[in-house]
């Protein structure tokens, strides 16, 4: 039995309740958090779930400068999907790599990656991804056969064709199903919804009808606010939907915004009047539930994915509330471990 401990101020539980001690971790599971004196200056959190990725666009960061998000995104011919049709298959998987790894630095254990370019494009990710510590949920697009070849459907929206052949087919598959919804307007916000899908991206128009339709099914929603804003589409509600279901937070297009979850949680938490507790839920234990990952919180019988970072940093030393400064001021220079047991 392998067995090792990470000692600090461990942010325990789902309430994030700061103690100091250590998590005792054993073949890759936590096994206890044990309340004692330690002298180490470490913050022991969850690794993060990034809940809504576009990885393939990593061949074009900061392009599209002044475009509109139809311009940017909209298939067939979006600029996007013209980058991506133009990139071989082997820079397009160096690119995601490099992302990925950047990823793993940055202490995300698991993503929602909703993968363009049908089987082939699902293919290339998993090429990309191969031997790194992160545990992706891959959505194939476009297709069925890539559905097949992924871990589920990702759609691109509602008002983009009739997605209902691809559901049907995706739960016969006993796979998830998940679709944009909301972003530019709420059109598509019914029609999504009548696909009875497991998870929805964006909302930012979500009225209080369909916000009311959301929490009567238990759907889940992903928000990406710096995407939303970069975009120009506006802001998602993340207050009033925190009171209707589970919300998490995805970086969305790395040609956008870099995949980093300190970025979109300190963003979120200096727009949203949500507190520090409820963005770190959604960077880590909201997203592991609508991605099925046992990871997320620092809990006996959780996956151990940890993020350890230097409470004693010239950033963080001196802070007053742990969580806080974690959500609205660490990042990457703060981190000194990424523990990611079984992968």
């Amino acid at each position: 039995m392998s067995s090792t401990t990470f000692e600090g101020t461990v942010l325990r539980g789902r309430e994030f309740e700061p103690v100091e001690g250590r998590v005792v971790v054993e073949d890759g599971e936590i096994t206890a958090i044990e309340e004692a004196p330690t002298h180490s200056d470490d913050v022991v959190l969850p690794a993060f779930v990034n809940a809504h990725t576009h990885i393939g666009d990593s061949i074009a960061k900061e392009a599209g400068g002044g475009l509109s998000l139809e311009e940017l995104v909209a298939p067939p011919d979006g600029l996007k999907h013209r980058l991506l049709r133009q990139a071989s298959t082997e820079e397009k998987v160096e690119a995601m790599r490099r992302s990925l790894e950047f990823m793993v630095d940055a202490g995300t254990a698991a993503c929602i990656e909703f993968r363009e370019g049908g089987v082939a494009g699902v293919e290339a990710f998993e090429r990309a991804a191969h031997g790194l510590s992160i545990d992706p949920m891959v959505m194939g697009r476009e297709t069925i056969e890539a559905m097949e070849a992924a871990d589920g459907f990702g759609a691109s929206g509602a008002n983009d064709a009739d997605f209902s052949r691809e559901r049907t087919a995706t739960a016969r598959a006993g796979k998830p199903f998940g679709i944009h919804a909301g972003e530019v307007d709420a059109s598509d916000i019914n029609p999504a919804l009548d696909l009875d899908p497991d998870f929805l991206v964006h909302m930012v128009h979500a009225g209080e009808l369909h916000m009311d339709r959301v929490a009567d099914s238990e759907i889940p929603v992903v928000v990406c606010p710096r995407s939303n804003l970069v975009t120009d589409v506006g802001f998602p509600p993340i207050e009033e939907l925190l009171e209707r279901t589970t919300v998490a937070l995805g970086t969305d297009n790395v040609f956008l915004n870099s995949p980093s979850m300190f970025r979109e949680m300190e963003f979120t938490a200096k727009l949203a009047d949500v507190s520090a507790s409820e963005v770190l839920r959604m960077a880590t234990v909201n997203g592991a539930e609508i991605a099925d990952r046992n990871c997320g919180l620092v809990e006996p019988g959780r996956d151990a994915k940890l993020l350890v970072l230097d409470g004693d940093s010239d950033n963080l030393a001196g802070a007053q509330d742990t969580v806080r400064a974690v959500v609205r001021r660490a990042g990457v220079a703060d981190v000194t471990d990424v523990y990611l047991a079984g992968e």
